[in-house]
């Protein structure tokens, strides 16, 4: 397993990363840590379901950044937002206060126009949640769809 340096622009492809159900070549895989915090759960103690995307989200995002991409230069240079336009999610075990998280992301489908990532929660190598996310590239504008940038296209390429 490998997570990728801060600011390289580099995302290494593992050997051990799952393989895509849409790909036969193994997906790039990019592993972000979360701690739980109080304000995560709910009153039993445990994760509330919503910030397991939030979870999700953070390591997208840490994956962009990786890459090279800030989110507010995407809009200022690009001129484009990434939306999520689906999200399956599948509850394995409760995350509780404290645990410390293990955020995958591998992109397991690029299109000309959108995304596909399976990502997984882990605590101590449990599956605790997994998802398939699909984000549309849109003009930051008029929301309407638009290319993924070729910059983007081309880390994602190598």
């Amino acid at each position: 397993m490998t997570q990728a340096k801060r600011g390289t622009g580099h995302v290494r492809r593992v050997h051990n990363a799952i393989p895509s159900r849409h790909d036969s070549h193994k997906p790039v895989l990019f592993r972000w840590p979360v701690r739980v915090y109080y304000e995560d759960t709910d009153a039993g103690g445990v994760v509330y379901h919503a910030n397991y995307l939030r979870f999700m989200e953070r390591a997208r995002t840490e994956w962009l950044r990786t890459l090279g991409f800030e989110q507010d230069v995407l809009r200022s240079r690009f001129g484009v937002l990434f939306v999520v336009t689906a999200a399956e999610v599948r509850f394995r075990r409760a995350a509780r206060f404290n645990d410390e998280l293990d955020v995958s992301v591998a992109v397991a489908q690029a299109g000309r126009a959108s995304l596909g990532f399976e990502q997984h929660i882990r605590q101590a190598q449990r599956l605790m949640c997994e998802a398939e996310i699909r984000v549309a590239c849109v003009d930051a504008e008029t929301f309407k769809p638009r290319p993924v940038p070729r910059e983007i296209a081309a880390e994602l390429r190598s």
